[in-house]
């Protein structure tokens, strides 16, 4: 791909255009001067030329990108429901390589009109960049990829997951790989447990039409923090090239499986009542706008799996994501185990070391047994903190990026979306059956009193 690529938005009328993709786009012709775009929106709204090019400039300032940015992009817009083949053809007509096409559309849509474009092509070298989920099972992810490979290779299908453009995410590689203290002892044998969480003071927002039938559980765990565990726990790639490194997290996410083949008591979920989250109350969840309470939607999800490999087997990852909590988590922690054996004289607490990744702000933190400051016998607990900056990108910035170059290495493989629902799929049946209660928590609270801590 060259910098001269035209990127097609389909959705482009949508919130997650104006709200995500194109500040991300503004940002990232502000990193880079020499990139230029030609922007076509696509949608069933009735906008003109003019219309849409008000909403790239609106989107633009809001990361500071003024109308010298705007001017470098050729934005047009087409009016089209991209479910119809006949309107896909004229929103391509005369279009050549490079070319991306974004969906920023519900995945329902996504897939008709991929099944759409299978009939009609697409010009050779077309990149499609897709919105999680992919697919609604492993049945549904595995026949979408088959229609996606009747066209087009899988080194340019884009199946966009912005947790993997974080910089923490993308921090911990250089954490683990080239850090003689961290890399030898990366492993079941010295480190106890893993929790990734990602917990969020946000309530449901407006975003009942796909929450409420996605819940925490499969918006959250089932793409974000699984992508996440495959990074933490993959082996060391040879390169950072898309073959490699997506090679290796698709290994982990085949090694993964529920901890103790146990849905039941490796799973919780739970549902926000009312309650008070800073100084705005808040309606229980079923009393939000848009919400069937039939459904027992969770809002807070909490699972445990093992990667079982010889690196990891035995170690319990602990996966969790929730709204309407208070004081929210949104971290990485590796907890180490103890030292097996203290010299006698020393006395204190001596639990294992804690490696913690903190998401936004960026930071990096270390918490270890020192020699105490008052009598140098008696053990205390020390934290070194490193600032590890945001990035010059912001995720959805990185990702479009990538698309734009063609580079897939920050994209989800065909087979590992696939294994994201084969990994979950013993829970959701669970949940399904009823074997795990929905519990309640308060809005503003830390979730229910009785779960366990997180370790």
């Amino acid at each position: 791909m060259t910098d001269e690529t035209t990127l097609v938005i389909f959705g482009a009328s949508g919130d997650l255009t104006s709200r995500l993709l194109l500040p991300a786009l503004g940002q990232l012709l502000l990193q880079e001067p020499g990139r230029t775009v030609r922007l076509v929106g696509a949608s069933v709204a009735d906008w003109s030329d003019d219309e849409w090019r008000k909403v790239v400039r609106a989107a633009f300032r809001t990361v500071g990108a003024g109308e010298a940015i705007v001017r470098r992009v050729d934005a047009e817009y087409v009016k089209a429901d991209i479910t119809r083949a006949a309107d896909l053809k004229a929103v391509l007509k005369g279009r050549s390589a490079p070319l991306a096409l974004y969906f920023a559309v519900p995945p329902a849509i996504a897939q008709a009109a991929c099944e759409a474009l299978a009939t009609t092509g697409v010009p050779a070298g077309t990149v499609l960049a897709l919105e999680k989920p992919f697919g609604s099972d492993e049945a549904s992810a595995h026949a979408l990829n088959e229609t996606l490979a009747g066209f087009v290779p899988e080194s340019q299908v884009f199946r966009v997951d912005h947790f993997l453009g974080r910089s923490t995410t993308l921090n911990l590689l250089g954490a683990r790989f080239a850090n003689r203290v961290i890399e030898p002892v990366w492993s079941a044998e010295h480190i106890e447990s893993v929790s990734i969480v990602y917990d969020e003071a946000l309530t449901l927002e407006g975003r009942a039409g796909y929450y409420d039938k996605a819940g925490a559980f499969v918006d959250m765990i089932q793409s974000h923090l699984l992508q996440v565990l495959a990074v933490l726990a993959m082996e060391q790639p040879a390169t950072l090239d898309e073959v490699d490194f997506r090679a290796a997290t698709s290994a982990v996410l085949r090694a993964t499986e529920v901890w103790d083949d146990n849905p039941v008591h490796s799973s919780h979920r739970a549902r926000y009542t009312a309650g008070r989250i800073g100084d705005r109350d808040v309606p229980s969840y079923v009393d939000e706008p848009g919400v069937d309470p039939s459904r027992q939607t969770e809002t807070l999800a909490r699972a445990t799996f093992e990667v079982r490999n010889a690196r990891w087997t035995g170690v319990p990852f602990t996966l969790q994501s929730g709204k309407a909590l208070g004081s929210p988590a949104t971290e990485i922690v590796a907890r180490f185990r103890p030292v097996r054996h203290l010299p006698t004289g020393l006395t204190g607490p001596a639990e294992g070391a804690v490696l913690r990744f903190s998401l936004g702000p960026d930071r990096m933190s270390l918490e270890l047994n020192v020699n105490g400051g008052d009598d140098p016998f008696v053990l205390e607990r020390a934290t070194l903190t490193a600032e590890l900056g945001e990035g010059a990108l912001k995720a959805y910035a990185e990702v479009l990026s990538c698309v734009l170059d063609g580079d897939p290495v920050l994209s989800v493989r065909g087979d590992a979306a696939e294994q994201c629902w084969r990994i979950i799929q013993p829970i959701l049946d669970a949940w399904r059956r009823g074997d795990v209660p929905l519990e309640d928590y308060p809005a503003g609270s830390q979730g229910p009193a009785d779960w366990p801590a997180l370790h």
